[in-house]
């Protein structure tokens, strides 16, 4: 799943993960994703670190508490590192972070299980 308010940064994550065997969901806000995922837990959640109606570490906190919820991977995405918000993620269940812009060899850095988009 890509949680991500840009809906370009969405459009351009789903084309580097989508394959015939990974199915990409959205999400533009954080009620949306705990509300996806509370319906079906995904494998994988980059998440925006700056939605603007719900603080990274409480969308983290809320999934974490679902049905499934430990076992999905969370990584926080971020513009640039900021220590500070990269430990409150972790702290919160975040396995890790991504930086924007974000291409095919940083996402397979992080995910490198799935088979990706040619």
């Amino acid at each position: 799943m890509i949680v991500d308010g840009s809906p370009v940064v969405r459009k351009v994550a789903r084309r580097l993960i989508a394959s015939d065997t990974t199915v990409v969901t959205t999400a533009d806000t954080g009620y949306q994703t705990v509300a996806a995922c509370s319906v079906e837990m995904p494998d994988v959640i980059i998440l925006d670190s700056s939605l603007s109606d719900m603080p990274a570490p409480d969308i983290i906190q809320q999934v974490r508490a679902l049905p499934g919820g430990e076992n999905s991977k969370i990584y926080l995405c971020l513009p640039e590192i900021d220590v500070t918000k990269i430990m409150r993620a972790k702290r919160a269940g975040a396995a890790g972070y991504l930086l924007k812009p974000f291409n095919r060899a940083s996402i397979t850095e992080i995910l490198p299980q799935l088979p990706l988009a040619g």
